[in-house]
């Protein structure tokens, strides 16, 4: 018998774990019984099905995460799962359109438009000077930084001496390498402030960790539309922006349950915290920049 006529005959025992089967389906791995080689059209749609995930489960979780605030929280959390996008799959999708858009699409953060430190070249030792005054502030940037650790100071003195342009392109490689990661890591602690914000609920913090994940990918996927869509679209910019503002309590409320004020005090308590972990782990990932 030849390979093919093999990988076409159904087996007794599942070729992936062996174990004994009767139908189309292992019922141990899931994997088919029935196995040949994958033609071009079946190849793409496994690709397309699986890998990029372009199937009815696309549209339906974009339409609840997107639309109804809350709701694909809940169709996880009652066991509807299948249906839908997994919620990491989810979040890492939009997190990184989002930071590939801004990478591509021109947006500066660090630019500042004023000139950076003079820098003149000796001609003798081509060493950098810059005027007395910005010395000693690097100087005294510097010591600071030797007191948070030791080692640091030299380091923060010559990345500000730099040029503006190769400052800003410095912390421009440094925030677009770690600031995914950076950002990724804080689901754990927004997932910990909503145990907190919730104790005595009943609700497990995996429960809080699978909100966290849809709240936030919902904020990249409008974030990123915002940087998509022209600037001249002002009006759907502002809906765009209004929407993003009053989903979050909406969702908290249809997940959580509670009432209106409650849950309004709650959010803006889980804002002001969030807020400044983003800020805190921003600035530390920046920082990696002066020491690096």
């Amino acid at each position: 018998m030849t390979a093919d006529a093999l990988l076409h005959a159904a087996s007794a025992n599942c070729p992936n774990c062996f174990a004994e089967t009767t139908g189309n389906f292992c019922h141990q791995c899931s994997q088919e019984t029935t196995l040949h080689p994958p033609s071009t059209r079946e190849f793409l749609h496994e690709f397309i099905g699986h890998y990029v995930a372009l199937e009815g489960k696309l549209w339906k979780s974009l339409w609840l995460l997107l639309l109804k605030p809350g709701r694909l929280t809940l169709e996880y959390i009652q066991g509807r799962r299948v249906r839908y996008v997994q919620p990491l799959r989810i979040y890492l999708t939009f997190s990184l359109i989002f930071f590939a858009l801004i990478k591509f699409s021109g947006v500066n953060f660090f630019e500042t438009g004023h000139t950076g430190p003079s820098v003149v070249a000796n001609q003798s030792s081509a060493q950098k000077t810059v005027p007395n005054d910005q010395n000693e502030t690097f100087q005294d940037a510097g010591k600071l930084a030797d007191q948070l650790h030791a080692g640091w100071g030299p380091r923060v003195e010559a990345f500000l001496a730099q040029p503006q342009d190769q400052m800003v392109h410095q912390l421009s490689k440094t925030f677009f390498a770690y600031g995914p990661y950076a950002l990724f890591a804080l689901m754990p602690v927004f997932a910990l402030l909503l145990k907190l914000l919730y104790l005595g609920t009943g609700r497990r913090y995996g429960a809080h960790l699978l909100f966290a994940l849809h709240a936030n990918a919902f904020a990249f996927a409008v974030l990123a539309l915002q940087i998509a869509l022209p600037s001249r679209w002002g009006f759907i910019h502002f809906v765009l922006l209004a929407w993003m503002v009053i989903y979050l309590p909406l969702a908290m409320r249809r997940v959580y349950g509670g009432g209106k004020f409650v849950t309004f005090l709650r959010w803006i308590v889980l804002m002001l915290l969030h807020s400044l972990c983003i800020a805190l782990a921003i600035a530390a990932t920046l920082g990696s920049a002066f020491v690096a």
